[in-house]
């Protein structure tokens, strides 16, 4: 973690940005949102179907990684920073009466949506708890799989999250994720600023360092590509690809 950085700010900071996603999803962000965003990223149209719309319009991720998942019938799935619930409900279509969804965000605005779009589609096996990726409010071995999408770059604690992530998985569990890195190493300049960590920017871990924390957590990792196909919208993010190679990635890891 940069040493310098306001951890206060930037909750406020990505707070502040997905209250503003999960209220007003039709406005301009530093990213793209909605259904053209996750077909391009490779989710098939027949399951984008088959979800609430309005979580389809409020999507806001960096990459397609269920392939990665390989999820089963029976399988208890987690979704770190589950936001709109677009993905905890592509991962119900897959999880039968036997297994479970849930979907975990520190964000109350966003919860309210997924939740109410829960209910209306009537999922009774997912569930939408408020709390933190880095301090995870599950008993251990509680999981087989877990998921994420473009949400740890935004944490200041990512070996933390790794941890927790190990720690509620059970024996041989998976972790399928999309998030942002960089080729290169970024200055404090960028790396302690709370509003180019908001936009994605900031919080990207050099890919070598990402993959090692991920090892070091006890994960074997089996598959890291790139989503070319992902197009950061603004200046600030499209300067920082050329310069330091930031992109998204989908990585595959399985609990030793």
């Amino acid at each position: 973690m940069a040493t310098s950085l306001d951890v206060e700010r930037l909750e406020r900071e990505v707070k502040g940005v997905y209250r503003a996603v999960a209220e007003t999803p039709g406005e301009e962000y530093h990213f793209e949102m909605g259904r053209e965003l996750a077909e391009r990223l490779g989710y098939p149209e027949a399951d984008l179907d088959r979800v609430p719309a309005d979580a389809v319009e409020s999507f806001a991720g960096v990459g397609y990684h269920f392939d990665l998942a390989a999820l089963e019938d029976d399988d208890d799935v987690l979704d770190l920073g589950s936001g709109s619930g677009m993905d905890v409900f592509v991962a119900a279509l897959s999880v039968e009466d036997a297994g479970s969804v849930t979907g975990l965000d520190m964000t109350d605005e966003q919860l309210a949506n997924a939740r109410r779009l829960r209910d209306e589609a009537e999922l009774e096996r997912v569930s939408l708890e408020k709390g933190y990726i880095e301090d995870l409010p599950f008993e251990d071995e509680s999981f087989d799989v877990v998921v994420s999408n473009g949400v740890i770059n935004l944490s200041a604690e990512k070996e933390r999250v790794f941890a927790e992530t190990r720690r509620v998985l059970r024996p041989g569990g998976r972790l399928a994720l999309s998030d942002i890195i960089s080729e290169t190493e970024m200055p404090d300049s960028i790396k302690t600023n709370a509003d180019l960590w908001a936009a994605c920017i900031g919080g990207a871990e050099q890919i070598n360092a990402y993959t090692s924390m991920i090892e070091t957590a006890g994960f074997d990792v089996l598959e890291v590509r790139e989503n070319p196909q992902y197009e950061f919208v603004s200046e600030q993010a499209q300067g920082a690809c050329q310069k330091y190679g930031v992109k998204s990635v989908s990585l595959g890891a399985r609990k030793r």
